[in-house]
């Protein structure tokens, strides 16, 4: 017995040919047959369900007709021939039993024949059927067709544009209208379906659409981040149908249509001003639709639904997501970015760096490689506002910003009583913006000098002086650091001569201590 499974599962993972007919005992042209109409078939990987009876009757379905003593029809011509105007199954039987017969071979009889057909398409030129699991997937898309509301500023008419999604197991779908298919508006209409289903599917399937993502690459389509966000925040995952293949979303293109015929056009002379009165009635005929019973089994989108597929849901979380835009933007050599004419600080170390921003409705956050380095409350009004933290400035420009007659007095308490009455005699005697200049120039000595030498020299220059200045203050605070030095190497010792009358030159000077 050949087995067809074990060849393709080794051919799949690059074993040669050679090898394969070794373990398996089969030819290397059996071999290379199953391999070569594997790949005219376009199988390219293994399923489950595939095991070495279906993929003989997939590889080879003339095999099976020969086998049982019938001539084999040829069903490629004839799905070919099917394809054309005014051609039928049935004319193509005729043909068939007329050529068999003609051969002196059996022919099929044609309710085996239409079976064994309807075989064919689904294996060979239909989209492989995929078994969807209750709750496992939904498909989402905007209406190929719109509705409008009457607009009542100017008397025209304002265009609805109509989101799709639709659960393929059961059929049960959702419909809601916006008046654009921007990103809002496709993140609103999923969270709008989910509170309408009551739960949140495995995945989402949307069409490749730039609300939902960002660049269509075959292999691995890039996510709109907002997009993403909401699927992470659902707990769910994102998978967009490939580029040109409406099969990939097979039930909610269908449905579109069907939507498109049982809701837009009931609706599409109905007149209003309102988008809340056209979405209540688009929810009307859509329940009416979901309630309807089947054609070709019991039951309704809302019976199959709330009976089979509504418990696989995920729960819903219990507070809803929160709307949010992406952009970028380059910081500012000002380090602050621009949105909506606004602007918003972040860390000055990023300045000329490219960094993602989101947008909530009260909220901005920036976001340099995906670590999040500011947010601010969202400006709204008057153009050209800026928010601004002093945590981000440089600290020249924060000294600066900060340098505040409160902030030199709140300074000046830190340092002793003596530094803060002499800042309130240069905040009181001169203009502000001298005195302003006069303590910038007095706080950059705190560091080269301790607070207790600083208020030291703040009492020696209040003591000795009715009008103290910044210039003498200095020449106080550099004697006496200078004495301090002198004092601790031992040179002022050897200056004094007699405590009583205070420093005198002594012997030493005038060279009178011989030694």
């Amino acid at each position: 017995m050949i087995q067809y499974r074990k060849i393709l599962e080794l051919y799949f993972t690059d074993v040669s040919q050679r090898t394969i007919s070794t373990s398996v005992g089969s030819s290397r042209n059996t071999i290379s047959d199953i391999v070569k109409r594997a790949e005219k078939l376009g199988l390219e990987r293994l399923t489950d369900n595939m095991n070495n009876h279906w993929l003989e009757e997939f590889l080879f379905p003339e095999k099976q007709a020969i086998e049982k003593g019938f001539f084999p029809p040829d069903w490629e011509k004839i799905h070919k021939e099917l394809q054309k105007k005014n051609v039928t199954l049935k004319l193509l039987h005729m043909e068939y039993d007329q050529q068999a017969r003609d051969g002196g071979k059996i022919p099929y009889a044609y309710r085996t024949f239409a079976e064994n057909y309807g075989k064919y398409a689904k294996k060979y030129k239909a989209t492989m059927p995929i078994r969807r699991k209750p709750g496992e997937i939904l498909e989402i898309d905007w209406a190929g067709s719109t509705l409008s509301i009457n607009d009542r500023s100017n008397g025209g008419n304002l265009t609805v544009y109509v989101f799709v999604a639709t659960f393929p197991y059961s059929q049960y779908s959702y419909v809601e209208g916006f008046l654009d298919m921007k990103s809002a508006n496709w993140l609103t209409g999923h969270i709008h379906a989910f509170e309408y289903f009551g739960g949140v599917p495995d995945s989402l399937v949307p069409d490749n659409l730039k609300t939902g993502v960002s660049k269509a690459l075959r292999g691995e389509p890039i996510l709109n981040e907002a997009y993403r966000e909401l699927a992470d925040y659902y707990q769910t995952v994102i998978v967009p149908g490939r580029v040109r293949s409406p099969k990939d979303k097979a039930s909610v293109e269908g449905t579109v249509g069907f939507i498109s015929r049982q809701i837009i056009a009931a609706l599409r002379h109905y007149q209003c001003f309102d988008l809340r009165d056209l979405n209540q009635q688009i929810l009307s005929k859509l329940n009416e639709l979901n309630q309807e019973a089947f054609q070709k089994r019991p039951g309704s989108r809302k019976k199959a639904f709330d009976e089979e597929e509504k418990s696989y849901l995920h729960p819903l979380r219990q507070t809803r997501f929160k709307l949010s835009e992406w952009r970028s933007a380059k910081v500012q050599p000002n380090y602050h970015i621009q949105i909506e004419r606004m602007y918003y600080s972040v860390p000055y170390e990023y300045i000329q760096s490219d960094v993602d921003i989101r947008l909530s409705k009260d909220l901005i956050e920036v976001y340099f490689k995906d670590t999040r380095i500011a947010s601010h409350m969202r400006l709204y009004g008057e153009i050209g506002q800026f928010s601004t933290l002093t945590d981000h400035m440089p600290d020249n420009h924060r000294l600066y910003l900060e340098h505040t007659p409160a902030n030199s007095r709140e300074w000046a308490k830190t340092l002793g009583s003596n530094m803060e009455e002499f800042v309130a005699i240069l905040l009181k005697n001169g203009s502000e913006k001298k005195a302003l200049n006069q303590l910038m120039s007095l706080r950059s000595l705190e560091k080269r000098h301790s607070k207790e030498n600083m208020d030291l020299a703040a009492q020696n220059l209040l003591i000795a002086s009715s009008n103290p200045t910044v210039s003498v203050y200095k020449t106080i605070l550099a004697r006496n650091k200078k004495r301090e030095h002198a004092k601790d190497d031992g040179s002022l010792s050897k200056m004094v001569t007699n405590e009583n009358f205070g420093f005198v030159r002594g012997a030493n000077y005038f060279g009178g201590n011989p030694k």
